[in-house]
């Protein structure tokens, strides 16, 4: 067991999900045809024996509340273990004021009450696969305050905009934390996972409250790099920053690849999501699939090439779909063509036959829409 509690963190101003985060938080987002993006942070949790866990809320929580429900999907410790499901004020008048800082702050005295030394913070945008537990266990290790994951990669100026950087002297200790602007192509991009005890925690969120009212929590620690050791732990493999509508498809098209597929899941690193009792898809003898993840519950008869499909789907005789994102319970009608489109859920696409979008530009289609 990890002798940490651990909190996924709603998204920051920086995460724009053009169409998409209209009707839900990031973390509820559909991924890979059937995960959540919350589905990812939440089960490295699990799996690294983290078994009190809290999910803080920004807005629109119907749908990530009904995905998380008791949380028992997870594999969470049903004696020991706990999902606390934790609303920002809905009081406050600003979207501007409605940060992390804030809902910490809310939510003070349920951070309190929990009876573990550690704190690990982990994003609800990001995908990648972590044990947090050997995380904690280089974090006492080190005899540092805070210890921050981050990946270093080499195409920065056109990826990961708008990301948090870390900028870090030769023996991996924090020195401050900027935006990506795109200037430089090799950077360490935060992961915006933070490893701390309870306590330097809450008079970290105690400061940022009485400095600005503006701070987020990754402020207050770029306040803080001078004055305490923070230090930074490199990721290695796959790893995926979803904060705006663009990333959020090439994310779900590089997973087609199996060797990034395979580098993400494990075997003995279950992604836990909330499942339903559906039927296999269908396949009739007129569809063609090519390179493709297509979820239960499907009937495919036309064709399908480079596509995640999600749950439900249905896909009539005729119609071609091609690098696509389907979200579940969609419809697409005979002889429909699609390509380079994102269809939220509950579409139907019948009588408008070719929807063709850029490649670095994909088009979006409305969830509920008839077109």
């Amino acid at each position: 067991m990890c002798n940490a509690f651990g909190i996924v963190n709603f998204e920051g101003m920086s995460v724009r999900i053009k169409g998409l985060q209209e009707y839900r938080p990031a973390g509820a987002i559909s991924f890979l045809g059937r995960y959540r993006l919350i589905d990812f942070p939440i089960s490295n949790l699990s799996n690294s024996g983290v078994n009190h866990i809290q999910v803080h809320i920004k807005d629109k929580p119907r749908s990530l509340v009904e995905h998380l429900g008791t949380g028992r999907h997870y594999n969470i410790n049903s004696k020991r273990g706990k999902m606390h499901i934790l609303p920002a004020n809905s009081d406050v008048e600003s979207d501007f004021y409605n940060h992390d800082i804030a809902c910490y702050m809310y939510n003070m005295r349920a951070i309190e009450e929990v009876n573990y030394p550690y704190v690990i913070l982990v994003p609800s945008h990001m995908v990648y696969r972590m044990d947090f537990a050997d995380l904690l266990e280089r974090h006492m290790e080190s005899g540092a305050d805070i210890t921050m994951l981050y990946q270093s990669v080499d195409n920065a100026k056109e990826a990961y905009i708008d990301c948090d950087v870390l900028n870090l002297n030769k023996q991996k200790g924090v020195l401050s934390i900027e935006k990506n602007r795109g200037i430089y192509k090799s950077r360490n991009i935060s992961l915006e996972t933070y490893v701390l005890s309870k306590d330097l925690f809450i008079q970290l969120v105690v400061k940022a409250a009485n400095t600005s009212s503006l701070y987020w929590f990754r402020d207050i620690v770029n306040d803080m790099c001078s004055e305490l050791d923070i230090r930074g732990v490199s990721h290695r493999g796959y790893f995926a920053c979803i904060n705006d509508f663009k990333s959020y498809f090439e994310a779900n098209m590089s997973l087609l690849d199996m060797d990034k597929a395979m580098d993400l899941f494990d075997e003995d690193w279950l992604i836990y999501t909330r499942t339903n009792d559906s039927c296999p898809t269908q396949y009739y003898p007129t569809s063609h699939v090519q390179n493709s993840f297509v979820s239960n519950g499907c009937t495919i008869e036309g064709s399908v090439e480079n596509c995640v499909i999600g749950r439900g789907t249905t896909l009539k005789k005729g119609a071609v779909v091609k690098n696509c994102v389907i979200l579940p319970g969609v419809t697409i009608g005979e002889n429909v063509r699609l390509e380079n489109v994102v269809v939220d859920k509950n579409a139907h696409i019948f009588r408008k036959k070719d929807l063709v979008g850029e490649l670095g530009n994909p088009l979006y289609v409305k969830r509920d829409d008839k077109i």
